[in-house]
């Protein structure tokens, strides 16, 4: 007997309806709904039509993949669903309605059908995780089996608005920077194919010599005029080749390793993923995920092969039985105001307060950091595109004015 998902039109009416049921086939479905008034227009087993929904949520996630900010109301109204004592199944009823990005309503519809079968919730957002990561999938479950899911989710729900707003904080302040050098080097790549080559022409009909750097000039855009393409090619063909290694274990530890030793951005970007790190181990073990698993989670969340390296050694030796702080400290890594404040949270018994404490102050301090680096890195493009078109114009104009003198 197969369980059938169908959608068909009532005679009486002409209104369309659908649902599920049992039958030995299409046909047999066919003519039980017919008994019931029922004309089917199509019909699909309920495990092909769970592997297609899968599929259409893969498929809109990669159109348009729920940000953070998404998930983070979505977990806010669930909990204020929950806290209300409505049962999870009709509050992700509720939920569906209300959400408006389509994956995510997609996934929470099948979420909610694996509820209605007897799955956990955790269970079913672990069928989603392109959506909900490991992070998010652990810390329910450990809710849902200490019976404190709302305040588990209130807890997830300040940590990805945070999480989202020192996003959007970073980006915000590298916005106008970054603005800068696109529109820069478009304007020079203009002045160098489109406006220099139409003075060439006047450059070569002087009976005289050009200075060394109009000669640099017309060799540049001569270079760049005939073989952009082949530029563009290499430069593409360079990319690849460096994504590619970078992807394989070795290559990405390497650049990891060598990302975290590149002046002043080296100490911002190990900033950003000890700061990760410490709020989301506060987060795990606040909720009431084992140190091990929580661990492991945090592992995944740090962004740098070398630092994921550090931690995964360190869960191995708590593993032995020793400190969190301890195997920390060795790799040298992590600051020492960071261990040192670790170790008083496992010796104190408020690990937890410890590991927000030192999130907090690393949030700030990459604030604060960003805002000093833009700052400087503004007047910065700046100078050198200005030097770069001026570069061109004195370059262009010095010929001019001396062929203007010796015709005078």
């Amino acid at each position: 007997m197969a369980v059938f998902e169908y959608r068909g039109i009532l005679v009486g009416t002409g209104k369309p309806t659908k649902g599920v049921r049992d039958a030995e086939n299409a046909k047999a479905l066919r003519a039980a709904l017919r008994k019931d008034g029922v004309l089917l227009t199509s019909a699909t087993e309920e495990k092909q039509a769970k592997e297609k929904a899968k599929k259409d949520i893969k498929f809109l996630s990669f159109l348009g993949r729920p940000g953070a900010g998404d998930i983070a109301i979505m977990t806010r109204q669930l909990t204020t669903l929950l806290r209300a004592g409505i049962p999870l199944f009709e509050s992700l009823n509720a939920l569906i309605d209300q959400v408006e990005q389509v994956a995510l309503q997609r996934a929470l519809t099948n979420i909610r059908e694996q509820v209605k079968e007897g799955s956990t919730f955790a269970k079913a957002l672990q069928s989603h995780p392109d959506i909900f990561a490991p992070l998010y999938v652990n810390m329910v479950r450990a809710g849902e089996a200490s019976g404190t899911l709302e305040s588990v989710l209130e807890r997830l729900t300040v940590f990805m608005e945070n999480q989202a707003k020192l996003k959007g904080k970073v980006t915000a302040a590298l916005a106008y920077p970054v603005l800068m050098a696109i529109i820069g080097t478009l304007l020079i790549s203009v002045l160098m194919i489109a406006v220099v080559p139409n003075l060439i022409t006047t450059f070569q009909s002087m009976d005289q010599a050009l200075p060394w750097y109009t000669e640099l000039l017309i060799f540049t855009s001569g270079f760049l005029g005939s073989y952009w393409w082949l530029i563009l090619v290499v430069l593409g063909l360079s990319w690849w080749g460096f994504t590619s290694w970078k992807r394989t274990p070795v290559g990405r530890l390497a650049w990891d390793g060598f990302t975290l030793k590149i002046p002043v951005f080296g100490s911002l970007i190990s900033m950003l993923s000890i700061g990760r790190f410490t709020r989301t181990l506060s987060t795990l073990l606040a909720a009431g995920v084992d140190l091990l698993a929580a661990m492991d989670i945090v592992r995944n969340v740090l962004g740098n092969a070398v630092l994921e390296k550090v931690v995964e050694e360190a869960t191995s030796s708590i593993r032995e039985g020793q400190s969190i702080s301890e195997p920390l400290k060795r790799s040298k890594r992590f600051p020492p105001i960071v261990t040192h404040m670790i170790a008083i949270g496992e010796k104190s018994g408020q690990l937890e307060e410890m590991l927000e404490n030192v999130a907090v102050s690393y949030d700030s301090a990459v604030e604060t950091r960003v805002q000093v680096l833009t700052s400087l890195l503004e007047p910065l493009m700046i100078v050198v595109m200005g030097g770069a078109v001026a570069f061109i114009a004195f370059s262009i104009l010095m010929p001019l004015i001396q062929m203007s003198n010796f015709a005078g």
